[in-house]
């Protein structure tokens, strides 16, 4: 590798030695959050800063608690054995996929209720540490290795999971052994639906809301390890599109034993996209913000969000505790989908009126309403309800072009709009207690400023690598749809220069590639220097242009995708003459693994080689929250799911085309890469295959950047 790529694996995409997870403790009195030591390490510690002097207090070092870890996480143990020092519970490791996180070390945290004090759980073992402690953090027995550890409210309790089970410490086993898992969250809400997390203690501390996972009925998939042919095959339950889904209950378990179930119409609503306890006018989604609510006040409401399968109706429920019965509270409804895009809604505000998302009319913005009454209109793309601050909602949004966010106080009342970060790049806040913690990304790099009630500014130590690259691409709206489209060149390019072009996008719903957040333009500059115009796409289905914009994919994604891509790939070169539109070379990982394959098969007129990564061939077998809300179900309108497969068009590639995947990639499942492989070698297609075993959707530890430099080879061997 050259020394850009290495430097890129060596800190994992310039991450490691930033801080992350960041949560406010105390009233805004504490900030805690994980960094490593430096920027090639990659164990995460636990710190905390205190908001009265700016002073950063490591309080867990990984490696002194688990001196005999390997590197890395390691092999998985067996679920009935005991924690064991450098190895992950399976439901640890999966979940770190969900998540899509690839940091070692501490990976998560938990806050106690009033923000003093934390637990978390390191390669199965539990540890709990108080902000001023001046030892090293109490380990915690244990029934076996622990996973996802949460703290009471005053912290002398915690439940976590191990094998399956809701158990606390202190005490015992407190879910039944029905064969369930209970206190976890299900593949379909943790990958799609933002859940990622199954129990949930009562404000008082007296009792606990569980999700009881039934996966009984969903097929399973499988993984072995082509280098290890010694070793058995791993399996997990998933669920497929059009198949059975994860039955989930909750259940609140209290004192003494007694259970409550909470009854809603689970079979016209099964997904529960979030859930928590609200009290003194605030929902508890988690321990981290906890510390915003009168932590002595009993539990009397449960809130949960609740889907339909089409994600088309969203209801937002309150949940007597003692009886489990419910009141609809809040109702979404969409012709398509519910667009997920709103974190932060719908929630119930500080005075009691409910906050909730909505589509102004036409489709033109998304939109906060209170109430059902709108608070915000077409000028405001609302991303994030972040909060209350001064008697005013804090909103993460954008007012101008798509790449960037603002942060913005709105007034409840009035929909009044005040800019409290409005410099250029992507904004971002947390609040609590009168204390902000602003993040802005932009093209210069990515600074955080903890700002108090009274005015003083502290700057959290970031240790991670600088930028090798000042990256300012070219931001153009294109075509009759406004399609957002970026340009980068190689530095010191001579104009009249002409270069092949590499198309780098994305393009599938739920994220955007064109963004002003600093990281995600290293690698592109990477490759506009090896000798490409490097142009990247946001097709309609990306969110944050507009309503309208991200729903245009409704039951097809193919024809949209590509089309658009065309269209603006033609106007970006009628604009720029350097582009050279006869050597066309597009690449992409997952969805965008699936845009270079579809590029390739179906316009070979426009594109002339194609790296497709970890690409869902068939949507058939991706999984059930994700491709049903875009498709529907397979079994209502089958000719939908044809025309978006690539295995038909096998037949048609002319053009050279590498196809990669993981071996242990749990997301999009090496079965799709290699059922279009074998679709091609049937048509008597040439292609390239390249398989990595054990590697998961992620491709962690250097792996991205080894598979940049053989596609780098691929291209210019192919284009000439």
């Amino acid at each position: 590798m050259d020394d850009f790529l290495r430097l890129s694996a060596d800190t994992s995409r310039f991450t490691y030695g930033a801080p992350r997870a960041f949560a406010f403790g105390d009233d805004g009195g504490l900030l805690w959050f994980l960094r490593s030591t430096g920027p090639t390490d990659a164990f995460d510690s636990l710190w905390v800063l205190d908001t009265a002097t700016g002073a950063e207090t490591r309080l867990a070092d990984p490696r002194a608690l688990c001196s005999g870890s390997s590197a890395l996480p390691g092999p998985v143990p067996d679920a009935g054995t005991g924690p064991v020092p450098g190895v992950l519970p399976v439901a640890e490791r999966r979940l770190r996929e969900r998540i899509r996180l690839v940091a070692a070390g501490i990976g998560s945290y938990a806050l106690s209720g009033d923000g003093r004090s934390a637990v978390f759980a390191l390669h199965g073992r539990l540890y709990r540490v108080a902000a001023g402690a001046a030892g090293p953090p109490e380990e915690v027995p244990v029934a076996g290795p622990a996973f996802d550890p949460r703290p009471d409210a005053d912290g002398s309790r915690t439940a976590y999971v191990t094998g399956d089970a809701l158990h606390l410490a202190p005490g015992g086993r407190i879910s039944p052994a029905d064969g369930a898992r209970w206190g976890v969250a299900e593949f379909a809400a943790a990958e799609e639906l933002r859940r990622s997390r199954g129990h949930w203690w009562s404000p008082d501390g007296l009792a606990l809301l569980a999700a009881r996972v039934d996966e009984s009925a969903l097929p399973r998939r499988y993984f072995t390890d082509p280098a290890h042919p010694e070793l058995p095959a791993e399996d997990f339950a998933y669920p497929e599109a059009g198949g059975p889904n994860a039955d989930v209950q909750l259940w609140v378990l209290g004192p003494s034993g007694a259970r409550v179930r909470i009854d809603w119409d689970a079979e016209a609503y099964p997904y529960v996209s979030d859930a928590g306890w609200a009290t003194g006018g605030a929902v508890i989604r988690d321990a981290a913000a906890a510390d915003a609510a009168a932590s002595d006040t009993a539990a009397g409401e449960i809130l949960l969000t609740v889907q339909d399968r089409l994600q088309r109706t969203v209801l937002l429920l309150s949940a007597d505790p003692a009886t489990g019965r419910t009141r609809e509270l809040s109702r979404t409804e969409h012709p398509r989908w519910v667009d997920p895009m709103v974190p932060g809604t719908p929630a119930r505000l500080p005075d009691g009126r409910m906050l909730t998302a909505a589509d102004t009319p036409g489709g033109t913005a998304r939109a906060l309403a209170v109430d059902g009454v709108p608070l915000t209109g077409d000028g405001i793309q609302v991303r994030r309800a972040a909060g209350v601050h001064g008697g005013r909602l804090l909103v993460e949004a954008g007012l101008r072009d798509p790449s960037e966010q603002q942060v913005l106080l709105l007034d409840p009342e009035t929909g009044g709009v005040t800019p409290l970060a409005d410099g250029p790049g992507v904004n971002s806040v947390l609040a609590a207690g009168g204390t902000l913690l602003l993040t802005r990304a932009a093209a210069d790099g990515i600074r955080r400023t903890v700002r108090t009630p009274d005015g003083r500014e502290f700057t959290p130590v970031d240790l991670s690598q600088p930028l090798p690259y000042r990256v300012a691409p070219v931001l153009e709206r294109v075509t009759e749809h406004g399609v957002p489209t970026a340009l980068v060149l190689p530095r010191g390019h001579v104009p009249g220069r002409r270069l092949p072009v590499l198309v780098d996008a994305y393009g599938g719903p739920g994220y955007q590639d064109v963004s002003a957040e600093p990281r995600r333009w290293q690698a592109k500059q990477w490759w506009a220097d090896q000798g490409f115009a490097v142009v990247t796409v946001d097709n309609r289905g990306t969110p944050y242009v507009s309503p309208a914009f991200t729903h245009a994919v409704y039951r097809g994604f193919s024809e949209v995708t590509l089309e658009d891509q065309v269209a603006a790939l033609h106007a970006l070169g009628a604009r720029h003459p350097d582009l050279d539109l006869g050597r066309v070379a597009v690449r992409g990982w997952s969805y965008g693994g699936y845009l270079s394959a579809l590029a390739v098969l179906r316009r070979p007129d426009v594109f002339h080689a194609a790296s497709a990564g970890a690409a869902p061939t068939d949507f058939r077998h991706y999984d059930t929250a994700y491709t049903e809300r875009y498709l529907g179900l397979p079994q209502e309108d089958p000719g939908v799911y044809e025309r978006d497969s690539l295995i038909p068009d096998a037949p048609k590639l002319t053009r050279p085309l590498l196809l990669t995947t993981g071996l242990a990639d749990d997301n999009v499942h090496p079965s799709h890469t290699l059922r279009l492989s074998r679709a091609l070698t049937d048509a008597g297609r040439p292609h390239r295959l390249l398989a990595l075993p054990g590697v998961t959707h992620m491709t962690p530890r250097g792996t991205r950047e080894k598979v940049m430099a053989l596609e780098l080879e691929f291209f210019r061997e192919v284009l000439g």
